[in-house]
Formats: C-alpha cells, structure tokens, sequence
C-alpha cells in the first residue's frame, strides 16, 4: 500500500475528527456546508456521516452528550 498516496486523506479525516469532537449539536455539524452531513438509512441506521472528500467518509454514531 503506497501511504504517500493517502496522506492528504489522513490529515482531513484529523481535522474532521476535531470537528466531531468539538461539537456541541449534531446541526452544528452542517457547516462547513463541505462536511455533507447525512443520516444513514437501513442498516445503518441511527448513524451518521461527513464526508472527507467524494471517495471517503467518516461514520458516527450521535448522542445528546457526545459524538
């Protein structure tokens, strides 16, 4: 695996990971309008997602206390 070629995706999820964790709501987590917040459908459901770019995303799983 050729990890030159997946730096720049590791250093956005970082950030996206900060963004998560800094999060006070989950609507909070429509801007940047980038993130592309979506909530997951059939057996995902109850989970959500930001988008690193249009390959990858990050999925979560959201309560009233946390990420």
């Amino acid at each position: 695996m050729d990890v030159k070629k997946f730096r720049s995706i590791f250093r956005i999820a970082r950030v996206k990971r900060e963004i998560l964790n800094a999060a006070v709501s989950l609507n909070s987590l429509r801007i940047p309008p980038g993130n592309r917040l979506e909530q997951l459908k059939g057996n995902r459901e109850g989970q959500y997602s930001i988008r690193i770019n249009d390959k990858w995303k990050i999925c979560f799983v959201w309560n009233d206390n946390n990420s």
